[in-house]
């Protein structure tokens, strides 16, 4: 019997459906997985057919809890030293360097790499009986794939040393209250909701849901007056595009006949 697939994709209306398929390991990423994704996004990234991209894990379980630390138990060292300089280091930007819109959805554990993979998408939707964890420290090492950078962005640096440092598990009602999540909905409504924001966002022409992307992440790297300059040249990018004319073309056009 052929192995399972360790994602699934699909691709309709402008959407494209990313799975992580382990479910067995509640969706961790082994090595394999993580070069098969340093693959799939830029590919996504380059596809005129993909508006946004939405995240999910396979099952109710898990939306991925991390590293395959199974795995991680057989390489040696100096293996595992090659890979966090050649291979892992690259996937952690991977996700916000997607020029399109990402949305994860998210059901049951979210933890460790898991979470830091959620950190670098634009929107997120959790069940109610999500449960997320940074718990790296618990086991001797500590969260390497971004969350020391982007966490205290978001929560503030003594949040973020908070449930860093202790390792400790929270809920998605408090991460709904700490403004790491976007919303919580019920476990069986998670993707309706993924969905439909997704589809509001395909709605909208793509140069103008794409720059304001790019001047919102640079709003987290520059200072106000750089970043003030960077939105005129992405606003400016805008103008040259055939969508934007088209629907102020549009416009025009209804307000003549109203």
């Amino acid at each position: 019997m052929p192995a399972a697939p360790l994602h699934l994709l699909s691709v309709e209306d402008g959407i494209a459906v990313v799975t992580l398929n382990r479910p067995e390991a509640l969706n961790s990423i082994n090595r394999a997985l993580r070069l098969e994704l340093l693959e799939l996004y830029p590919a996504l990234d380059l596809r005129k057919d993909v508006k946004v991209i939405v995240i999910t894990g396979a099952g109710d379980k898990a939306f991925c809890t991390g590293a395959d630390l199974k795995e991680r138990s057989t390489r040696s060292t100096e293996e595992m030293v090659y890979d966090r300089h050649y291979l892992t280091s690259k996937t952690t930007s991977i996700l916000s360097s997607v020029s399109k819109p990402v949305i994860a959805a998210i059901k049951g554990y979210c933890m460790a790499g898991g979470y830091e993979m959620v950190l670098q998408c634009d929107i997120s939707i959790a069940s109610d009986n999500a449960i997320f964890a940074l718990p790296e420290v618990t086991h001797g090492f500590f969260p390497g794939g971004g969350a020391c950078q982007r966490l205290p962005r978001l929560v503030g640096y003594q949040m973020a040393k908070e449930l860093i440092l202790t390792g400790r598990r929270w809920d998605a009602k408090e991460a709904k209250e700490l403004g790491l999540i976007n919303k919580v909905v019920p476990l069986d409504k998670v993707m309706d909701e993924a969905m439909a924001m997704a589809r509001k966002i395909a709605s909208h022409p793509s140069i103008g849901v794409i720059q304001a992307k790019r001047a919102l992440n640079q709003s987290m790297e520059v200072g106000l007056t750089p970043g003030l300059r960077f939105d005129v040249e992405a606003w400016v990018g805008c103008m040259h595009s055939d969508e934007w004319k088209e629907r102020l073309g549009g416009f025009v056009r209804k307000e003549r006949k109203s």
